[in-house]
């Protein structure tokens, strides 16, 4: 019989919050895309592909990240 192995989730899925994190959202494949910093001064980091951007208000941000996570579908997965 033919066995399935378990997918590995990247521990990019569910990174170390940083202490000025605002917002989590998460890509296609699961990988955490944070928005940090504060109302007037925001950015995001996405952990599956590396993208970042810094944009000037959080509603901004948001939108930014939202739409990249929406697309991505990047995981930085090690494959053994």
């Amino acid at each position: 019989p033919r066995r399935s192995h378990p997918v590995k989730l990247s521990p990019n899925t569910a990174p170390a919050e940083p202490d000025n994190l605002l917002i989590r959202m998460h890509n296609q494949v699961g990988a955490a895309v944070d928005v940090m910093g504060a109302v007037n001064r925001a950015r995001w980091s996405c952990h599956g592909c590396g993208e970042s951007h810094v944009d000037y208000h959080l509603s901004i941000t948001r939108d930014d990240a939202n739409g990249h996570a929406a697309a991505c579908r990047a995981s930085f997965h090690r494959l053994r």
